[in-house]
């Protein structure tokens, strides 16, 4: 669990957008063969929020939220392959206990909506989520982990195909990776390459956050990886 130093937290929503980018992965964290989508980045001034048709929409920052980035990326078509879908979201809460509302709203969206439309063409369905806070199955790495995993189907890639996403809450912080399938990949290779850039986003945010470790006495290991199962936006 983070040793949160209050001290180091941002105070308003300039810090909190530098933090992100400081935190959130490039395409090289997914894998060398993974590029930028177009469009790379969200507008950092709106969030997804799935309406109450089941449909995701753009909407502005609620109060609680001082900065959220969403990035979006691709291993491009190759080998038999399809092209895979990726993204990686950092969001910064005013308090931890707002941040732990969003994953419970995960939750809240998967039974209220087990098919979901992400835009035109792209559909998720047959969601399942999996959460698991500090101590349960193996999570020793943040305050809560929560893992959604379904079939995604797009007029470009077809379907159905196995979608992950995985989601993390450190403090006031929530991170999230995702990873939509195409021809040719496994749900197992879809959780491979959202493990390294996980666990790299989650590293550089301790060591933003936390105390900083007396002289002599070593730093803290770094934080884990998720055992489940786990994509979205």
């Amino acid at each position: 669990m983070a040793d949160i130093d209050p001290a180091r937290l941002p105070a308003t929503a300039a810090q909190a957008a530098a933090l992100v980018r400081a935190v959130i992965a490039q395409p090289s964290a997914f894998g060398p063969d993974t590029v930028r989508r177009n469009p790379y980045e969200n507008d950092p001034r709106r969030w997804a929020v799935l309406g109450d048709d089941c449909v995701w929409e753009q909407r502005a920052l609620p109060e609680d939220v001082l900065a959220s980035l969403t990035r979006h990326y691709e291993v491009p078509a190759s080998g038999g392959k399809g092209p895979l879908a990726l993204s990686a979201v950092v969001t910064v809460h005013r308090t931890a206990e707002q941040a732990d509302w969003e994953n419970a709203e995960v939750l809240e969206e998967m039974l209220r909506c087990p098919s979901q439309l992400l835009r035109s063409g792209e559909v998720l369905t047959d969601l399942t989520d999996v959460p698991n806070a500090l101590g349960d199955s193996g999570n020793g790495f943040a305050d809560d982990a929560l893992t959604e995993t379904g079939t995604y189907t797009g007029d470009r890639v077809g379907g159905p195909h196995p979608y992950v996403w995985e989601q993390t809450r450190v403090g006031p912080f929530t991170i999230a990776v995702s990873a939509k399938g195409a021809k040719g990949w496994s749900r197992t290779e879809l959780l491979d390459r959202l493990r390294d850039p996980h666990v790299m986003m989650r590293s550089r945010l301790r060591g933003a956050i936390e105390r900083e470790a007396p002289a002599g006495t070593g730093s803290p290991p770094a934080s884990g990886s998720p055992t489940a199962e786990g994509a979205r936006r």
